[in-house]
């Protein structure tokens, strides 16, 4: 990391830069109105695997039938599948709601406990979407890390770390609690319209002064 790496002057500066791009799903859903822990949660599942372009209709065309527990519950599995027809393995993600519909509802009383530890023990549930589903829909302090993040801080040599559950740990120990929930935010469309996979837009990125590039070896 350069000696001057300032987060929150990066940050700032990222926000600018992805402003004519697409919001993150979860973000983009939770301004349309599907704010509840549930929904944001099961949009999330939605999004395994799955683009924000095909997420954010799929979720949408699922709530337009079904939006708490006891409304996914009633839905039948075949009918559910349809509704999820676009994501990846509709089939999985059909069971897994109907299966976390059913533990809210005979478990915890209908509502979902906003609560980290309960979330993971949900089948299917895991540390990316618990932490996004309580940062997006509860304002909780919550890193969530997906392939974006993962590959965008370790670029910047902001930490070294080979898996997205190492890079979670080390955000947690270095970024500031106020800053947790804007990472997926704002790292997430910027991984993916900026500093991408392949062939980045290092030339005319804002982050280029603080960046180590690690790993880039061509670039736009």
């Amino acid at each position: 990391m350069k000696p001057d790496f300032d987060l929150g002057l990066v940050l700032r500066e990222v926000e600018k830069a992805i402003q004519p791009y697409p919001k993150a799903a979860m973000f983009e859903l939770f301004e349309q109105g599907y704010d509840t822990l549930f929904e944001q949660l099961i949009s999330c599942i939605i999004s395994i695997r799955t683009l924000d372009e095909t997420t954010i209709p799929v979720s949408l065309r699922l709530f337009e039938q079904a939006r708490t527990p006891e409304q996914i519950l009633a839905i039948d599995i075949p009918t559910l599948i349809d509704l999820l027809y676009g994501t990846t393995y509709p089939d999985q993600k059909a069971y897994t709601l109907h299966g976390i519909a059913d533990r809210i509802i005979n478990e915890f009383g209908g509502e979902l406990p906003a609560d980290y530890e309960t979330l993971i023990s949900l089948k299917g549930v895991g540390p990316k979407c618990a932490n996004l589903a309580l940062g997006v829909a509860t304002g909780q302090a919550a890193i969530s890390v997906d392939v974006h993040v993962h590959r965008v801080v370790n670029r910047w040599g902001y930490v070294q770390t080979k898996q997205p559950e190492q890079t979670l740990k080390k955000l947690e120990a270095q970024v500031p609690r106020e800053q947790w929930v804007n990472i997926n935010r704002l790292l997430m469309p910027f991984g993916k319209h900026i500093c991408t996979g392949s062939l980045p837009r290092c030339s005319t990125c804002v982050v280029l002064p603080w960046c180590e590039q690690v790993g880039v070896e061509r670039h736009r």
